[in-house]
């Protein structure tokens, strides 16, 4: 039995052991194990043969960071953002890597992120998004409130390190108000339970191309349905989750998979979403 896992603390309810299992079934592997292991953040330190147990992990916070030292290496996504949400245990060799990015990139694929973006916010997903958008060329603009622009600047003082060339400004969210290809909310506003709330006015939402909104809670948030009554592109969350698990499946095994294949799994987990909020 090949066992895998989820770590991380406190996990509550997770849509993990539903998107593994049904890409495994995809893959015509039945010998698997999925489960979930809450481990407290003192408790990490002591969990090294635990976590050399599993053939494969998934990490979430707070352990990100603090499971590198248990790393034999580290793949180049978790080298770039200094946090490993997948390990791969090659009898007993750990490698750490980071699918969030390849979850945003796969799930994005069709949207313009090489052309004039907006990414709203610059903390945890929204620094992984500004710093992947940069790499491939996108002219960037970190929209923040006016307490995070000093993560901002240090946010954009990291993507001018990795790539010089970037095109990269600052702008308050609040006053923004011009054309973008597309934009990227890696804010919770708008998240369940406050559904009724929108990160960017009505006037932006019309000069927008597109949005992609990282939120997967509800599915389709007060923004994506203006996008849409707008005729316009937008991609939510749950595309992201399940992308960052198949390229885990990639790593682990090698799996692979269509877009056939993964459209139903985002499709089941949209629906898992909405059973939970009625």
């Amino acid at each position: 039995m090949n066992k895998y896992a989820l770590i991380g603390h406190p996990l509550g309810h997770s849509m993990s052991p539903l998107i593994h299992e049904k890409l495994f079934a995809l893959s015509g592997i039945s010998d698997f194990s999925y489960e979930l292991v809450d481990i407290a953040p003192e408790k990490l330190s002591a969990s090294e043969d635990l976590i050399k147990s599993f053939k494969g992990l998934n990490v979430t916070i707070p352990h990100k960071q603090n499971v590198i030292p248990f790393m034999n290496e580290l793949g180049e996504s978790a080298k770039r953002y200094n946090s490993v949400n997948c390990i791969k245990n090659d009898n007993g060799k750990l490698t750490g890597y980071n699918t969030d990015c390849d979850g945003f990139l796969m799930s994005a694929e069709k949207l313009p992120i090489s052309e004039n973006v907006a990414v709203l916010g610059c903390g945890g997903v929204g620094r992984m998004m500004a710093i992947e958008t940069a790499l491939h060329g996108g002219k960037l603009t970190l929209a923040v409130i006016p307490q995070d622009v000093k993560n901002a600047q240090i946010l954009m003082a990291e993507i001018l390190s990795k790539c010089s060339d970037a095109s990269v400004r600052i702008a308050d969210i609040a006053t923004l108000d011009e054309s973008f290809d597309l934009i990227v909310n890696a804010t919770p506003v708008g998240m369940y339970p406050k559904t009724d709330n929108c990160a960017i006015s009505d006037s932006l939402i019309e000069k927008c191309g597109s949005v992609f909104d990282a939120i997967y809670n509800p599915t389709e948030t007060l923004l994506m349905k203006k996008v849409r009554s707008q005729g316009k592109t937008a991609v939510g969350g749950a595309s992201m989750l399940v992308y960052q698990a198949v390229k885990a499946h990639e790593i682990w095994y090698g799996g692979k998979f269509t877009t056939e294949d993964i459209d139903p799994i985002i499709k089941a987990v949209e629906d898992s979403v909405n059973a939970m909020n009625k």
